[in-house]
Formats: structure tokens, sequence, C-alpha cells
């Protein structure tokens, strides 16, 4: 939704979309689900891609992994065919199957000839490990939770500990689901791109907040009594970016713009550490791909790769302001066992009343 008006931060030099997030890309919607109850602190969130029918009307996509260190579903698939079929669906690990299991009842209500006249389908289900702030054991989410999610999305959502971020902690704070976009033109004519992260990743002595390492002077305040808990966080625990574009590009094309998620990643401090997964998928909704079509030829519009590099840009600054945007729209949340995550715009309030 912006930090340049509460924050004063800017990040990048090209324009954000109207409302600074991910459904700046037209027919993009999010919704979400947070179950937040002592020690459950969980949800999910869903990306519907198009407001039609996915499987369909599918879309051109490519993924990239950083750092494979998950459990994240459907996304040989994607892989080997370049398509997305169905919306995204984020979660924390241990619930990924049930997640994945309500996404298909879900295209199979929209679907009648999946599994009879046509071949199955491949739900897209990503993942993050809550287990620090959530009781991750007790497999909460229901695939009522998932179904809500979709049937809650919209243009206008929420960041920061909500949906599939009420558990997560980035950079050893409140981390969880952060947003951002930019406008591209093109030969005059105006597309956009929007990242939506689900953060969960990062040591806190690493943060890096718009060019500024604030890490070493967050971590002594943690360390020194002002808060209750302090448990430090290593380079682990995943994210996940997702990217969209109304930009016409090739499958190999979106490959190339996912990869540029790293340089984002990269700018707030993230090592990519072993036990982190890291992972970022890229659609465009600029191409379909309609399933029952059968001529043997289709005509795409594909961008020319003289002008990539504008789209490189969009996304590193995205991605770069979507973890930001996750961590300063997420309030503390106190979970299991006690276990506290202590929110980054008071760590910063704190840092400055002690100047």
């Amino acid at each position: 939704m912006g930090l340049d008006a509460t924050y004063g931060i800017r990040v990048g030099c090209l324009t954000p979309g109207p409302c600074n997030l991910l459904t700046d890309v037209p027919g993009v919607l999010v919704g979400h689900t947070t179950l937040a109850d002592g020690p459950v602190q969980t949800g999910v969130t869903a990306i519907r891609p198009h407001p039609g029918n996915c499987f369909e009307d599918k879309l051109p996509a490519a993924v990239q992994v950083f750092n494979g260190f998950g459990k994240s579903l459907g996304l040989v698939q994607v892989e080997e065919l370049g398509q997305l079929e169905t919306p995204i669906v984020l979660t924390n690990t241990l619930s990924s199957g049930t997640a994945w299991t309500a996404l298909c009842r879900h295209m199979l209500a929209q679907n009648e000839a999946i599994g009879r006249e046509t071949g199955t389908v491949n739900p897209v289900v990503f993942e993050c490990n809550d287990g620090h702030l959530n009781d991750i054991r007790g497999l909460h989410v229901r695939e009522t939770d998932v179904l809500a999610a979709l049937t809650n999305a919209a243009e206008d959502f929420a960041e920061g500990a909500v949906g599939a971020g009420r558990g997560m902690r980035c950079h050893g704070l409140k981390g969880g689901i952060g947003s951002s976009s930019r406008v591209m033109e093109i030969e005059g004519k105006r597309y956009t791109l929007g990242a939506l992260v689900l953060a969960n990743h990062g040591s806190l002595y690493d943060l890096t907040l718009n060019g500024q390492h604030i890490g070493p002077q967050a971590e002594a305040l943690l360390k020194s009594g002002w808060t209750a808990e302090y448990a430090p966080q290593e380079d682990r625990g995943s994210i996940i970016v997702v990217l969209a574009t109304d930009l016409p590009l090739g499958v190999g094309q979106l490959k190339r713009v996912a990869r540029r998620a790293i340089a984002g990643l990269s700018r707030t401090g993230s090592n990519i550490g072993h036990g982190s997964g890291e992972i970022a998928l890229c659609f465009t909704t600029g191409n379909h791909i309609r399933h029952f079509d059968k001529a043997p030829f289709r005509q795409v519009t594909e961008l020319n790769e003289d002008h990539i590099n504008l789209c490189f840009r969009a996304a590193a600054e995205a991605t770069e302001e979507a973890v930001l945007s996750a961590l300063l729209h997420a309030e503390a949340v106190t979970g299991r066992d006690g276990h506290r995550a202590e929110a980054l715009r008071d760590v910063l309030a704190e840092l400055a009343r002690r100047e």
C-alpha cells in the first residue's frame, strides 16, 4: 500500500501502481483467511490470476528456485509446461496438503471435464514454516479456510501479519505478507508488474532498510532487554515471491524476470541461507492459453528482448519494497508457548526515541 507517505521510504526510481499492490495488475485478486487465537497463529492467502476459469484459460508462467529447501506443490509441471492453470495458495508447511486438496476441489467444482473428458489439474501451493509462533503440529488450517480465501479475493487486501503471513518471522522480527508494484511504459503504453511476498527469512543482523544497514542497531536493542524475548533467527525459514504482469512475455522471459527477484531480496539483507527456501513464480496476463483449443499452432505476442531491462528493474524494485512492506505493516504477535515476534515499526520508534 506504499511506504513513502508513512515512513519516507522510496524504493528505486520506477513509479508504483495506484495501490502499490500485486492487484494493480488488472484482473489479479488476493484474499486472506487469518487464524489468530493463542497458540494458533497461521492462515491462508490466495491469489487469483484472473477472474475467469484458470483451467480453461491458462496463463504463461515460470518458476525460479533459488534455494530449494521447501515443500511447495505443483512446481514441476509449471517448470515443464510453462503454464499456470489454478489460483495460487500460500500457507504454512504442514498445511500445504490440506491447501492442495481444497484447491483441487475448487477446480473440480468449476470444471466437470477434469479427470473425465480431459486430464487432471495441477494445483500450485506455496508454503513457509511458521512453527516458532504457530502450533504448526496442530494442523489448524481447514479446507474451508482455503475456500474462504479464494472466495474473499479482491483488489484491495491487507498486508503484514495476515493470511499465510500471520505466524511468519522475517529478519528475526514479525514478517508476513507484503506487496508492491511498478508501472512500466513501453512505446507509449503502460504496463504493470506487481509482487507479493510471504516473508519468513533472513537474520536480524543483516537487515537493510532502504539502503541503511539497521540490523546491528535493531539487534542490540532486542538484546538489551527492551523486549521480554529475543529469539535470534538464522537466515532460514523461506520466502515466496509471486510476480504478476500484464506485459506480454514468453515463458523464457518470465523465467528471466523471476530470477530478478533475488536482486530485491539481496538489497534487504538476505544471504539465502542453507535452511531458507527462496522460490519465485512469475506469470503474465498478457497472453492466454485456451485449454480446449486444439489448433496445431497458436499466435502469441512477446516483448522484444531489447526492452526487457525495464521489467528486470521493476521486478527487483517491487520485490524489495514488498519485503519491507511486510515488515512495516506487521504488528507484534505472541503465539505458542509465549513466543513473540516484535514489529519493525516498534523497533524503529524505540531506536528513534533513544537517539
